[in-house]
């Protein structure tokens, strides 16, 4: 056996990693990127004294934000997909016939034969005919299916740890914090795309430039506005 056979044997479908994986990357972006921009729209507007304050406030606010969020719209996609099933389990009480034929002609329009589709179905339906609809018919897979409090946990620790990177750039010096703050989220942006990349196996300089290019603009906007808002004295 060849080395790219091993390797191709070796490789993991990233799909069960989806539902935790967007959290987390979500999470911990929004963390560094809002931290950050609260924090340096504060000292943009010349309002250093209550940098630290604001960081804090800004981390526990948005974990808890992004936690909740996280879970109420992921728990809405997982009523959703406990409505379909008990709709599948009414159908297949009041028309067994009718959804026996039906993913007969799904299996056909897969490129199934006719008699080879209505003896995989008819197997299919001897074995679980609720999983095989719940399957073919509506795409759900138990690897996965919306997980709520899996995602809520996932985004409000993601966005913690990414908020404690520009606080700590401010902790480390009072009088250069803005550079200290801006240092900082730039390693920790890129620290985030490449984590992403390697956890989803996503192209590493395209998911890199993605976060890091967003992020930028998102604290690039809020200190624009921070430095207007200090022109204005408000």
């Amino acid at each position: 056996m060849g080395l790219e056979e091993v390797q191709l044997r070796n490789l993991e479908h990233r799909a069960n990693r989806a539902g935790w994986l967007r959290a987390a990357v979500l999470g911990s972006n929004d963390g560094l990127v809002s931290t950050a921009s609260l924090m340096i729209g504060i000292a943009a507007a010349n309002k250093s004294d209550f940098l630290i304050t604001a960081g804090l406030a800004g981390i526990a606010a948005g974990s808890m934000s992004m936690a909740v969020g996280e879970y109420v719209s992921v728990k809405s996609q997982n009523d959703i997909e406990k409505s379909d099933r008990e709709i599948e389990i009414k159908q297949l009480e009041m028309d067994p016939e009718g959804e026996f034929d039906e993913l007969v002609d799904i299996y056909i329009k897969r490129g199934l034969p006719q008699d080879l589709a209505k003896e995989v179905v008819t197997a299919m339906h001897n074995h679980d005919a609720l999983d095989a609809h719940l399957r073919d018919e509506l795409g759900h897979f138990d690897h996965t299916r919306a997980r709520p409090v899996q995602a809520g946990i996932a985004s409000a620790i993601a966005f913690t740890a990414g908020g404690l990177i520009p606080l700590i750039g401010a902790l480390l010096s009072s009088a250069n914090q803005v550079s200290f703050i801006l240092i900082l989220t730039a390693f920790g942006l890129i620290a985030a795309g490449y984590i992403s990349a390697k956890i989803a196996a996503a192209p590493l300089p395209r998911t890199m430039l993605r976060i890091f290019a967003g992020g930028t603009l998102g604290v690039a906007i809020t200190a624009g506005i921070g430095w207007l808002v200090g022109l204005t004295g408000v």
